[in-house]
């Protein structure tokens, strides 16, 4: 899809810096200098074809009190049908994607219960060969945003990754409000309003208890959802590193700075799957995403790496957390 000026720098603010305020869209008419009326009839329009996923928030599941993973299988095949129903109705997936290796399917997994029984009664479900489990240890870097006009992410990682870890403390309103926010945001001038009166909230009260999720790291951000192929990034890699304890901490750091990189964790490792640096490399071609590989290979000195580049994708959805 080709875009305009405008549309590109929509794209932009609606990714990095949407308004949480009564009128959101009037507030980013006025950034762009066009009517509110015109951003809602682009996002309209952008949603149509795809571009737009949704615009919601994206919660920290961990300060919810949900146990989370990401997780390997080995599906054959003959059993991939079964195992994409299965994804599709399970409420705790978000993401789950064919990748070209033995390990076929990847999944990220969230749920109040035990993690690692959760995973093994899906993994019995969807028939695997062989599964297993790789929790996040550190966090360096979660940005999916994909600049497509002149905006820029001045934050490269995350401030202060302790900031969220552990289950937070949640009011009975923040949990009215957590519970009735997840949802697309409708197009329309005032479009807290319906959520708020559902809530019992009036309209203030409601957008303020959002800002408050936000700054307390509970709610991570909110924001549009792009599809990455269709804003022309149409190749992307999860790319994972075998790297000494000793290293991994300054490794993380380094590559949570580039701009290509949107997802960088330490994760535990296995007798199976011995990499425990994993990041999300994207780009405009595979091409693209073997020279950034490439790239950090030689600057590093990493040579022990695995790229999975997606030949699939099963499920992307920001899934809702109950609380």
């Amino acid at each position: 899809m080709i875009l305009n000026n405008t549309d590109a720098e929509l794209l932009d603010l609606l990714q990095l810096s949407f308004p949480l305020t009564v009128q959101p869209y009037a507030d980013i008419a006025l950034s762009l200098g066009v009517s509110e009326q015109e951003v809602i009839s682009s996002i309209k329009k952008l949603k149509q074809e795809g571009l737009i996923r949704l615009i919601a928030p994206v919660f920290n599941a961990k300060r919810l009190g949900y146990n989370t993973t990401l997780a390997a299988l080995n599906v054959s095949l003959d059993n991939m049908k079964k195992a994409d129903g299965i994804i599709q109705s399970h409420k705790g997936i978000s993401h789950a994607y064919e990748r070209d290796n033995n390990f076929n399917l990847w999944i990220t997994l969230a749920t109040t219960e035990d993690i690692d029984r959760e995973l093994e009664k899906l993994a019995g479900a969807v028939g695997a060969e062989q599964y297993f489990s790789l929790p996040s240890l550190k966090m360096f870097k979660l940005r999916a945003f994909f600049i497509v006009g002149n905006g820029r992410d001045n934050n490269g990682g995350i401030d202060n990754p302790a900031d969220y870890k552990g289950r937070s403390f949640l009011s009975p309103e923040d949990r009215l409000v957590i519970n009735t926010v997840q949802q697309d945001l409708p197009l329309v001038s005032h479009p807290f309003e319906q959520m708020s009166i559902a809530a019992g909230l009036d309209e203030i009260s409601f957008i303020s208890y959002c800002n408050s999720l936000l700054q307390r790291k509970i709610m991570r951000r909110f924001g549009a959802a792009l599809n990455h192929r269709k804003a022309g990034f149409t190749s992307n890699t999860m790319t994972c590193w075998q790297v000494s304890t000793d290293n991994v901490y300054d490794i993380g750091k380094k590559l949570s700075l580039l701009p290509q990189v949107s997802h960088c964790y330490e994760r535990k490792s296995n007798p199976l799957w011995q990499y425990n640096l994993f990041t999300m490399i994207h780009g405009h071609s595979e091409a693209k995403c073997r020279e950034t590989a490439e790239g950090i290979s030689s600057e590093t000195g990493i040579t022990d790496y695995v790229m999975l580049f997606s030949t699939r994708e099963i499920k992307k959805k920001r899934i809702k957390y109950p609380v």
